[in-house]
């Protein structure tokens, strides 16, 4: 019988030993550390020359470790959207004076010099018009920073290490760890978040992370969300904590946004969409200096004004619905204000109103438009004094007067809380399920991405409201 390998090494081994003789044990040693020296060298020269640094590896070792990585990851997520919020409002003030104050004016002018009839003008200027300046004016700034924010970010390396430290929640949940990166980018818009999900390889988890990326909290909801908290949630307690209690409810949010992510995950892939989690290797790249104005020209072109072009395109029919309902009247009442009255009972139900639900219905191309809508339909319903007109979005300056003119829409504490919560679970934007179909082609997928969230929106306002109805009152 033919000698196994390892008899075969030993004869060798002996053979060699006879023919250097005692000093074959102090030889064999050195060769063997001259090769291990060699290998070493190699992989410095490799690690000097691009690949993982002594210094990647130290800063790994805190960005991906269980004590601080994940403080780390919400703390660098919260930077960004502090200077995106923040850094917006300039902007969008410049753009919304010059779109409101400015070119409205001018336009409505120039109607009346040409005779145009007041209904078309109200049509085309305070309808059409003016949806398409919102969107504009509110949805562009926070994009044009949030966007090359999240590429810089990706180029220095750090999102990778995001996924690292997402990678085994998601899994729980059956859902990809590249998810993570999907989810982070849908915090500047879900329907970016979506386009991103061509990362996943495995179209199980892919569809997974399509349909659930609509629980982060875009930037069209942001605004939204701080000023119900600022204005009704801040205003329950001492000013010196208004503050503190308001961020405090709108990072609330967004985390509870992160946890139906992870609900709905491990929902689909038992049910619809069940399978094994693929795996893979995750690579984490070195750090390196991103390219800043590459970066910031491919980020604006390429998502930016891609996605704004489409909510656009959504928006200027929806400012014409508006308009269109608010100035036709059917039995001596608007069909907005018949829609309302129709809306209401489930409104209270959920502990909302008919006005806030006619408001997400019409201003669904663009979660942008929802509160100049919600102060719209309600001046128009209450006969308060304030914006100008039926089918005239509007905001105001101040949030005490916007508290007023809500209150006296019948707000209360619970209906801000209810609104928080149906702003995170609720249908997409019009932008994001035309953008869900163009990657899924299937109206099967499509549905069941705009249906989920509403869903469960429904089911966690009415629990709310009936759990505050039996112990607050």
């Amino acid at each position: 019988m033919e000698k196994e390998p390892i008899d075969k090494i030993l004869d060798l081994a002996e053979d060699l030993r006879w023919k250097i003789g005692d000093d074959f044990h102090d030889e064999l040693t050195e060769g063997i550390y001259a090769d291990a020296a060699e290998i070493v060298g190699d992989v410095t020269r490799s690690e000097n020359s691009g690949g993982r640094s002594r210094l990647d590896t130290k800063i790994d070792r805190i960005v991906t470790s269980k004590t601080w990585g994940f403080p780390i990851m919400f703390l660098i997520l919260a930077i960004v959207l502090w200077i995106t919020i923040v850094g917006a409002n300039y902007p969008s003030s410049m753009l919304s004076d010059l779109f409101l104050n400015t070119i409205r004016p001018f336009l409505k002018d120039l109607a009346v010099q040409i005779n145009m009839p007041w209904w078309l003008s109200g049509f085309l200027i305070d309808g059409v018009y003016m949806a398409v300046a919102w969107v504009i004016a509110v949805m562009l700034p926070p994009m044009a920073i949030f966007f090359p924010l999240f590429t810089l970010l990706e180029d220095f390396g750090y999102l990778p290490r995001v996924a690292f430290n997402l990678d085994y929640l998601f899994k729980k949940s059956g859902a990809h760890g590249k998810q993570a990166l999907t989810m982070s980018m849908g915090f500047g818009c879900n329907a970016a978040g979506v386009v991103a999900t061509r990362i996943i390889d495995s179209p199980r988890e892919r569809l997974i992370a399509i349909i659930t990326n609509n629980f982060s909290l875009c930037n069209g909801r942001w605004p939204t969300q701080i000023l119900i908290a600022t204005v009704f949630l801040g205003a329950v307690v001492p000013q010196y904590l208004s503050g503190i209690v308001a961020v405090s409810a709108v990072i609330g949010i967004a985390v509870l946004g992160i946890a139906f992510m992870f609900f709905s995950s491990w929902l689909l892939s038992k049910t619809v969409l069940k399978g094994e989690v693929s795996t893979f290797n995750l690579e984490l790249p070195p750090y390196r200096p991103p390219r800043f104005w590459k970066t910031i020209y491919t980020s604006i072109i390429d998502r930016t004004l891609i996605v704004l072009w489409r909510a656009i395109v959504f928006a200027a029919p929806a400012g014409a619905a508006i308009w269109l309902i608010s100035n036709i009247d059917v039995g001596g009442q608007s069909i907005a204000g018949w829609m309302i009255d129709f809306f209401d009972p489930l409104g209270f139900l959920i502990g909302l109103n008919g006005v806030i639900l006619l408001a997400y219905i019409v201003a669904i191309p663009a979660n942008e438009i929802v509160i100049p809508t919600i102060l719209m339909l309600t001046v128009m319903v209450t006969g308060v004094a304030a914006g100008e007109g039926a089918g005239v979005m509007f905001e105001l300056d101040s949030a005490n007067e916007t508290a007023e003119i809500l209150r006296a829409g019948g707000w209360t504490l619970l209906t801000a809380i209810n609104l928080m919560l149906f702003s995170l679970l609720h249908n997409p934007c019009s932008t994001t399920i035309y953008t869900i179909y163009k990657e899924t082609q299937s109206v099967k997928w499509t549905s069941i991405a705009t249906l989920l969230p509403l869903i469960l929106g429904f089911i966690v306002t009415f629990l709310v409201a009936q759990i505050w109805r039996i112990f607050i009152g």
